[in-house]
């Protein structure tokens, strides 16, 4: 089996340092890489694999559900680094046996989130496969300098999360429990928004200094932008939006929510909507100490404990998604 996920992507950032002198600004350990095109903008690139029985299940979830969550992937990349979108390269492996209605319906829910942003199809490649594979592309663009990195969180920002957390979390539960879901009770598993909008306000007002989407888990995605700033958080349970129906554990450790994480100066006016999507503050970036773990979290009864990261990492133990 390979390594855990992290451990895996640390291993192949080593062998792959890029050499000086190239396109490439930024390249592994954030949602893009970041291309220098000329001194007045930058391109963003981001790729997503999406495979059966791994992120998707046929009996869970509709074909247009699973293309148009294929290209959401995406999408929030291009969000978290406060980018416009430009184009899409989509590849997909199909098995023999697949019937035709499936692929059209896949199609059609990608090209329905293609066209709420006006986003071209630009290419791609088709294969046959053992099953159903699909590898989307999206190409964005920043002002040279302005893309929104995990790596600037300092000492003493502010952390905030968009939206609410934990819904996807809970319609992955009662699936794994056997029932159905509609995907329109469970619209934000199905059918996730991705905050396009509100990464671009943040980037254009230069008030965010770090940040990523939530798609591994709250635990996880706040862990790696305390790894890449090199700091720790401190986040208060009580201060974090549960969705209606969700739990804290679910907020924290569930994923697929495709809200953006984010960190601010503690003087930043913060407002408690952007882009008609609400913003709650819930922690603080705290200096790095040896001693001190990522994350602790202060319980509803003032009890100060570390929060170990426990979302989504492929090829650790755990439930497939």
């Amino acid at each position: 089996m390979p390594w855990p996920e992290r451990k895996l992507i640390e291993h192949i950032r080593r062998l792959a340092r890029p050499r000086a002198g190239r396109a490439l600004v930024h390249g592994i350990g954030d949602d893009c890489a970041v291309l220098e095109l000329h001194s007045r903008q930058q391109l963003l690139v981001t790729t997503d694999l999406c495979i059966e029985n791994v992120h998707f299940r046929r009996g869970w979830h509709p074909a247009a559900s699973i293309g148009y969550r294929c290209l959401a992937r995406g999408l929030s990349d291009i969000a978290a680094m406060g980018g416009e979108p430009l184009a899409c390269f989509l590849s997909l492996g199909l098995p023999p046996r697949l019937p035709q209605r499936w692929v059209d319906q896949f199609l059609e829910g990608f090209a329905r989130l293609a066209r709420d942003f006006a986003l071209p199809l630009a290419g791609g490649d088709t294969s046959r496969a053992p099953v159903i594979t699909a590898d989307i592309v999206v190409i964005g663009q920043a002002p040279a300098g302005t893309a929104l990195l995990r790596s600037g969180a300092k000492p003493g920002d502010r952390i905030y999360v968009t939206g609410a957390l934990g819904e996807s979390g809970v319609v992955l539960k009662r699936l794994y429990a056997g029932q159905r879901v509609s995907p329109k009770t469970g619209s934000r598993h199905f059918y996730p928004s991705p905050r396009l909008k509100v990464g671009q306000w943040l980037r254009r007002k230069r008030l965010a200094t770090a940040m990523i989407d939530v798609s591994d888990g709250l635990s996880v995605d706040l862990a790696h932008i305390c790894e890449e700033s090199r700091v720790c958080a401190e986040i208060v349970a009580a201060r974090i939006p549960v969705a209606s129906g969700s739990t804290l554990e679910l907020a924290l450790h569930a994923g697929d929510d495709y809200e953006l994480l984010f960190t601010a100066p503690a003087n930043a006016r913060v407002p408690a909507r952007i882009a008609g999507v609400s913003v709650s503050e819930m922690g603080v970036v705290r200096r790095k100490k040896d001693y001190l773990p990522a994350i602790q979290i202060l319980d509803d009864n003032g009890r100060l404990r570390t929060l170990t990261s426990r979302g989504w990492q492929h090829f650790a133990e755990q439930k497939k998604r």
